[in-house]
């Protein structure tokens, strides 16, 4: 099983030979040895998962092509990593707490010129629907989504084979003011920061947050439209898309009704800060244990994203916020839920060789949630911090290689600890080699 998956992992860090985005000024190209110019306005800096917006100034990673007319990015990321986990047989169910397994994606964008404006297609694509096994990686406190009938918990879901995909179009609409319109079978709708795999501060880091479910958990929608208003300092947004959470079958379109809604401002005071506030309506979003229908999220979630240049690399930090308020169904009763999670993450990158970076989280879950079905209404407030380096090799092409690891400490109430063996979790440890594209810091 695990000469497969290795296998599987060189398939596709071999797929993944450069990725790029540019600064958006549009009297610049950007250039690459051996690569044609492309004009940088098709890529603007600020372009991140979905419709979201990064800081203009943010590093992009790899090179861009001419073809017939497109100009073509790949990007993408690769980690193969083993995590070890503290014993517990409540969460573990008598399984290794160890695992050998790949956090990966690849992401391939075309756009020209088009009617007056821009016209891009979009796919992205993972193959942790073979790299990994046991319904998800190891995460302690994670929670979110179904697998072999039951809730998951304690392990972050991997992601689908079919990340996105999409089509979007922009051109101006008076003076500097722009509209754009986003769609797809599959994709991110107008809801939350920039997705955790996107994030620059997060971009060393194979393990997934624990608030992921209250701030980012539609980056993966199967149906959805998104139109939007933009100047270069805001943009209001809001999409309509298919709010249910994927099944566990990672390889299908689990397309559905584009019944939930979602509205997004994002603005950007200076080049180095995005903010961004952004709320919805997710229609039948979550399972329940069965038979127990499908059950409607009302979310609202905040952030703030800074990036600074340093003399010999980058600081990247996003701070956010996420409220999920939900019908919970207990036995005999229907209970509304309000549950909130912040998130504070960071890295920073010394001469393009050092990573550091680390997080912090604290999240109200519900027992149900993490299988304590005794108190299913009862909400728990737990925490994790999570420390880690990245040292990135001597580059191969335009890859770069790199090896790491990682330090967690998790913290539950006292009524967990008899489950978690103390209030404070024995560490977890993470090592990982990785794989990506070329930075640029434009």
């Amino acid at each position: 099983m695990i000469r497969h998956r290795l296998f599987v992992l060189i398939i596709i860090a071999a797929a993944i030979p450069a990725s790029a985005q540019t600064v958006s000024t549009p009297a610049h190209e950007h250039h690459e040895p051996g690569a044609a110019a492309v004009p940088v306005a098709l890529f603007p800096t600020r372009d991140a998962s979905g419709t979201s917006w990064s800081p203009e100034l943010t590093p992009m990673f790899g090179t861009m092509r001419q073809w017939r007319g497109w100009s073509v990015m790949v990007h993408g990321n690769v980690f193969g990593q083993l995590i070890v986990e503290p014993g517990d047989r409540h969460r573990t169910g008598g399984a290794s707490t160890h695992q050998v397994s790949s956090v990966n994606w690849g992401m391939l964008m075309a756009r020209r010129p088009f009617a007056g404006g821009r016209l891009g297609l979009r796919t992205m694509l993972s193959a942790e629907a073979w790299t990994v096994g046991d319904c998800g990686f190891l995460n302690l406190l994670a929670t979110g989504e179904m697998c072999e009938g039951d809730t998951i918990h304690d392990r972050q879901h991997p992601h689908d084979l079919l990340m996105e995909i999409a089509a979007d179009y922009d051109r101006p609409l008076r003076g500097s003011l722009r509209w754009q319109v986003y769609a797809g079978l599959a994709g991110e709708p107008a809801l939350g920061p920039t997705s955790f795999p996107h994030r620059v501060s997060a971009i060393a880091n194979p393990v997934a947050p624990i608030s992921h479910h209250w701030l980012d958990a539609t980056h993966i929608t199967f149906g959805l439209v998104t139109g939007g208003i933009y100047d270069r300092r805001w943009k209001g947004e809001v999409s309509v898309f298919n709010g249910r959470e994927p099944d566990e079958e990672r390889t299908t379109l689990d397309l559905g009704p584009l019944d939930s809604v979602s509205g997004r401002f994002s603005l950007m005071p200076t080049d180095n800060l995005v903010l961004q506030v952004s709320a919805a309506h997710l229609e039948e979003a979550e399972d329940e244990f069965p038979p127990e229908p499908r059950a409607d999220v009302q979310r609202l979630t905040a952030s703030a994203t800074y990036h600074r240049r340093t003399a010999t690399g980058l600081s990247a930090t996003t701070v956010a916020y996420g409220l999920n308020s939900a019908i919970e169904v207990i036995p005999g009763d229907h209970v509304r839920l309000n549950t909130h999670a912040a998130l504070l993450e960071s890295s920073l990158t010394f001469g393009e060789r050092h990573t550091w970076f680390g997080r912090a989280e604290i999240a109200g879950k519900p027992g149900e949630d993490l299988h304590v079905h005794e108190l299913p209404a009862r909400i728990f407030t737990v925490g994790k911090g999570q420390f880690g380096y990245e040292r990135a090799l001597t580059p191969w092409r335009t890859l770069v290689p790199g090896v790491g690891g990682s330090i967690t400490l998790s913290f539950v109430p006292s009524e967990l600890k008899s489950r978690y063996s103390g209030r404070t979790v024995s560490p977890g440890f993470v090592v990982f080699v990785s794989l990506r594209p070329r930075s640029h810091l434009m």
